[in-house]
């Protein structure tokens, strides 16, 4: 088992059964992201010219049970609650408690695997570049339909949108949508903690 990041959309997303996919930048041997091409075998690595290998090994493989770590905290009652569905029943509160106490939210970073309550199985692995990602997959990622009149949105939409939604999270890092970085794509299904 194996610990991954979500944001609290995301494992929203996760939780209502949209999101069935994630991107994670993958990253090179010697830290080296080439201004190539390359070509890919297997799904799985991405050789240059001269043949070799330039990828790590995925963090995740198939098969592999991850483990969510989301934003949570320890309310008044010691009960563990969550950002992603948290609301206080009496107020409608995301930010107190059930005795009206201030909720401190904990990062993600530091739930411990006691306190998930999301686990996923790696269904597929595969590398490519962020810009090659399909309308399908878009949706698959957990970006949301839009209907227009009788007609769903464009897919043209669905790529904005999640190009939007990836250098929120990867742009600061220098990984925005307009580097086209590779990253390892992984399709997972939810499944129960036992």
């Amino acid at each position: 088992m194996k610990p991954i990041i979500f944001s609290t959309p995301m494992v929203q997303a996760i939780l209502d059964g949209r999101k069935t996919q994630t991107r994670r930048i993958a990253k090179f041997l010697g830290n080296r992201n080439p201004n190539w091409t390359g070509y890919i075998k297997d799904g799985l690595q991405l050789y240059n010219g001269r043949n070799e290998p330039c990828l790590k090994e995925p963090p995740y493989k198939v098969g592999d049970v991850l483990w969510v770590r989301e934003t949570w905290a320890t309310v008044s009652s010691g009960i563990i609650e969550y950002r992603a569905t948290y609301i206080e029943p009496y107020t409608g509160s995301t930010e107190i408690d059930h005795i009206g106490k201030k909720i401190t939210w904990r990062p993600s970073i530091h739930m411990p695997r006691e306190a998930a309550r999301i686990f996923l199985r790696v269904t597929n692995v595969r590398v490519e570049r962020v810009q090659d990602i399909s309308p399908k997959d878009c949706y698959a990622e957990g970006i949301i339909y839009v209907p227009i009149g009788e007609k769903w949105a464009e897919d043209g939409w669905a790529v904005a949108k999640y190009a939007h939604l990836w250098n929120k999270i990867n742009e600061k890092r220098g990984c925005g949508w307009d580097t086209n970085p590779w990253v390892w794509v992984y399709e997972f299904e939810k499944i129960n903690k036992e």
